[in-house]
């Protein structure tokens, strides 16, 4: 049985359908949490995961943010993008539905832990084998001998702003196959000039690296 493992896709309609096709003909889908935020297309990514066969939604804090109707952080540009993403919000009820973690065979999929933001170099203490997103990087750490994976990010690569990242794990061969995909990226930044994002938004993706 093969597990799509996709995160972060924060409001990226056509990084999502690229990342769903290129996962090919797999089992389920695990979604490790913030679907919503930044993008120009949060309501249409929750109901396009809806409509996906046995997939399965995990509670990012973004998630957190549209239930609470507040940014809950003092990062100006994060709140500006929550500023002109809420208002046309319409799934909160779909997403309150959303698991804060569940049990994938040894793993526990969480969006992240003690809600730090986790990379390769982290140095964290576990005792539990675990698949997570919310750092947007995509990478595997074994902490004595307990796994970490994280599948990246699929709407915000944080590194490299045209590349989609996700991971499929393969249940019998336990074989984890990281992906990474580029795409235009341009059509999410003409959408977001269509609706009218600030300035500061716009420049978040523009001004970010391209492979």
């Amino acid at each position: 049985m093969k597990i799509a493992f996709f995160s972060d896709i924060h409001g990226n309609l056509p990084a999502l359908e690229i990342a769903i096709k290129e996962a090919g003909n797999v089992d389920g889908y695990i979604v490790l949490g913030d679907v919503v935020n930044y993008g120009p297309w949060s309501n249409e990514c929750v109901e396009r995961l809806e409509a996906l066969p046995n997939c399965t939604k995990i509670l990012g804090n973004h998630e957190d943010f549209f239930i609470n109707g507040n940014c809950g952080c003092n990062n100006y540009l994060a709140n500006e993008f929550f500023a002109h993403c809420y208002g046309s919000f319409k799934e909160i009820t779909t997403i309150k539905k959303y698991k804060k973690e569940i049990q994938f065979k040894k793993f526990i999929c969480t969006h992240t832990i003690n809600e730090e933001y986790i990379f390769q170099d982290t140095i964290i203490p576990i005792d539990k084998n675990y698949i997570i997103g919310h750092s947007h990087k995509q990478f595997k750490i074994n902490y004595n001998d307990f796994l970490l994976f994280n599948p990246g990010s699929v709407g915000q690569n944080r590194e490299f702003i045209n590349t989609i990242d996700f991971m499929i794990y393969d249940t019998t061969s336990s074989v984890v196959d990281f992906r990474s995909v580029l795409y235009d990226v341009d059509v999410v930044i003409n959408q977001m000039k269509t609706m009218k994002y600030p300035q500061i938004c716009l420049d978040y993706y523009i001004n970010k690296p391209r492979k």
